[in-house]
């Protein structure tokens, strides 16, 4: 499978709620990365996505677009659609992501987007405000992490 296909396959299962396609496409020492979760590396990467995807009473709308790539490198751009908290905040989040492949799968998975924007959606009021600031891009990180965290050992228990 060229390293197109890779992507388009990754982007196709995420918008399916398929996370094991999406992990196929990972190499196992996968290193991902954005402005929500901070660098996630490996398992812990792979189960990220799981995690986000776990919530079947989530509305959850993916697409994406502008899918290049080379022999070592590639990108995509990407829209999520959903509600978000306990206020069922309209999220529209768009998205950027970056590539480096290695032995036909990809090692390094980099998405930006706009955090401020995304944090006035998902936050409110209180997104407007701070959300542009260090301090509540590290209050966001420790939270998705946490949240990630408490995945991990629920879904290791099973």
């Amino acid at each position: 499978m060229n390293n197109k296909a890779v992507i388009t396959k990754f982007y196709h299962s995420f918008s399916e709620g398929n996370t094991k396609g999406m992990n196929e496409c990972y190499h196992k020492d996968i290193s991902f990365q954005d402005p929500a979760f901070g660098q996630l590396k490996g398992e812990r990467a792979m189960k990220m996505w799981e995690m986000l995807l776990s919530n079947k009473n989530q509305h959850l709308k993916i697409t994406f677009n502008g899918i290049e790539a080379t022999n070592n490198k590639g990108k995509a751009n990407w829209i999520a659609e959903y509600n978000f908290g306990a206020k069922k905040r309209k999220v529209i989040n768009k998205v950027s992501a970056e590539f480096e492949f290695k032995d036909g799968k990809i090692f390094e998975h980099k998405d930006s987007f706009d955090l401020w924007k995304w944090s006035k959606q998902a936050m409110g009021p209180v997104g407007y405000i701070i959300g542009w600031t260090p301090f509540m891009k590290s209050k966001i990180q420790s939270t998705t992490n946490k949240r990630l965290d408490e995945f991990l050992a629920k879904t290791t228990r099973l």
